[in-house]
């Protein structure tokens, strides 16, 4: 509706491919945790443990794939793993807020800063994750058994866990100021457990990736069911996360927030409001140039904004810049 039939196929690609990198990312920590706590109790020191490691969980993620989304999400996800992630998080937040108080959460809050980064520049970063994963909610919000269902389930999922996750991971930061978390954690009373319970959480975050990949390269390529192209990426993030180093994620994080901050302003941009968003759809031509030129002047705003002064950020301006000039022209062209 907004970019055309057939330049809108052009997202969809990059949401696959940031998939494949967010679930071989997510395979990457998997593997790492499983091999820092075998290596705490002495076990897992030959060098081939981290290629088991991620065969392991690689397999385990295969094996989700090939079942059910519905009926997966429905009848384990939703009774058996989100109740334990729940349960992980208050347990973490618990433990993390006690060892706080022990430091002192008086001489943790006027801890100064190391001043690497600004305010606004580190919010790039935070909100460059839920960006780059707000195209998976449409996934799994349509099989939703009513509308406000589906809208209290994402407020709930997807807000109010972002919030809660990210705020935990600043608690962890402050508590813990160590490069490499994961050794930080296992060297913490009660490392061990705290790291087994944030593997719970990043099988379902791997699987959401293999999931959503395989929707969006199912719409392009229909002859394959989605199960089977779920098994394809599942494969593909295995391979990439024996291979590829993945252990420096900010530079991926900004680069999908200067891809999405923008390609999201211009949709609500254009589609905030109206009522007439189905008819949009059925009547929506090849490509639309104004949309496609204000997203692409998106991504170069965002890059280019950093050199003149770093100090603004680049999601917030050009999501604002985007949403106008989207604004702007569907006025004009109504």
């Amino acid at each position: 509706a907004v970019y055309g039939r057939s330049f809108a196929r052009l997202p969809i690609i990059l949401n696959i491919v940031q998939l494949l990198g967010w679930g071989t990312f997510e395979l990457v920590i998997m593997r790492d945790a499983t091999v820092a706590i075998g290596r705490q109790s002495g076990a897992m020191l030959a060098g081939h443990w981290p290629v088991l490691a991620t065969l392991l969980w690689g397999a385990v993620i295969t094996l989700l794939i090939s079942g059910s989304m519905v009926q997966l999400v429905r009848q384990i996800i939703s009774r058996v793993a989100l109740p334990l992630v729940v349960l992980s998080l208050l347990w973490l937040t618990w433990k993390f807020l006690g060892m706080a108080q022990a430091q002192g959460l008086e001489a943790l809050w006027q801890r100064r800063g190391e001043g690497g980064m600004g305010v606004l520049p580190a919010l790039d970063l935070v909100i460059a994750m839920p960006i780059s994963w707000l195209p998976l909610v449409a996934d799994y919000a349509r099989h939703g058994k009513s509308g406000s269902a589906a809208l209290r389930g994402t407020w709930a999922g997807y807000a109010l866990a972002n919030i809660w996750c990210y705020a935990l991971g600043v608690l962890v930061a402050l508590v813990l100021p160590s490069a490499d978390l994961v050794t930080a954690l296992l060297l913490a009373q009660g490392g061990l457990i705290a790291l087994s319970l944030i593997l719970i959480d990043e099988v379902d975050n791997a699987y959401g990736d293999a999931y959503s990949g395989a929707v969006s390269t199912h719409s392009l390529l229909p002859r394959w069911s989605v199960r089977q192209w779920g098994l394809l990426i599942a494969l593909l993030c295995t391979g990439m996360a024996l291979v590829l180093p993945m252990h420096s994620l900010e530079p991926f994080l900004l680069l999908l927030s200067s891809v999405f901050v923008p390609l999201f302003g211009v949709i609500l941009g254009r589609l905030a409001g109206r009522s007439d968003v189905a008819a949009q759809v059925e009547g929506a031509r090849a490509a639309h140039a104004a949309p496609i030129a204000i997203w692409i002047g998106g991504i170069a705003f965002y890059h280019l904004l950093p050199q003149f002064s770093s100090a603004l950020g680049s999601a917030l301006p050009t999501l604002a810049l985007s949403f106008a000039l989207a604004r702007i022209t569907r006025t004009h062209s109504a």
